[in-house]
């Protein structure tokens, strides 16, 4: 017994530390590619980054989109050492936000059905708008105080 010990503790491995794995997420930057020799340079550098599973290029829509483990500021500044202007993607779907016609939501160079800027897009609690709207409710027939 005393061999088989001293020879299974040459054999056996302790891992002391993994390192953290960055979370799987996607990350969206808004980058003007001009030609296909411009797509194809942004998709190759992102590409050659580690962590990265999927590079998808959106050029009518000025869009690139990573999937993978990776850091979102140095997939950002990896699209900008290219010497193209980037950013994170600033739009989001029309329907997702509640009150879309804000002033100021709307952007000449959103794509369709988008718009910009959400953090404006949330009316006070206390709006007039809403006691209005809570007054003729479909769900409610009999909730109509003005009839």
């Amino acid at each position: 017994m005393g061999a088989f010990d001293y020879i299974s503790s040459f054999c056996s491995y302790t891992y002391t530390g993994k390192r953290k794995r960055k979370p799987l997420q996607t990350v969206e930057i808004k980058v003007k590619m001009d030609c296909d020799g411009c797509e194809r340079r942004i998709r190759n550098i992102v590409r050659r980054m580690k962590g990265v599973k999927t590079v998808e290029v959106n050029r009518k829509q000025s869009r690139l989109t990573v999937n993978g483990h990776v850091d979102p500021n140095k997939v950002l500044k990896r699209v900008k050492s290219t010497g193209k202007k980037a950013e994170f993607w600033p739009y989001i779907p029309q329907h997702v936000v509640y009150y879309p016609f804000a002033p100021g939501m709307y952007d000449k160079r959103a794509p369709a059905g988008h718009i910009r800027n959400p953090g404006q897009a949330f009316p006070n609690a206390n709006a007039p708008e809403e006691n209005y709207v809570s007054l003729f409710s479909d769900d409610n027939v009999h909730g109509c105080s003005i009839m």
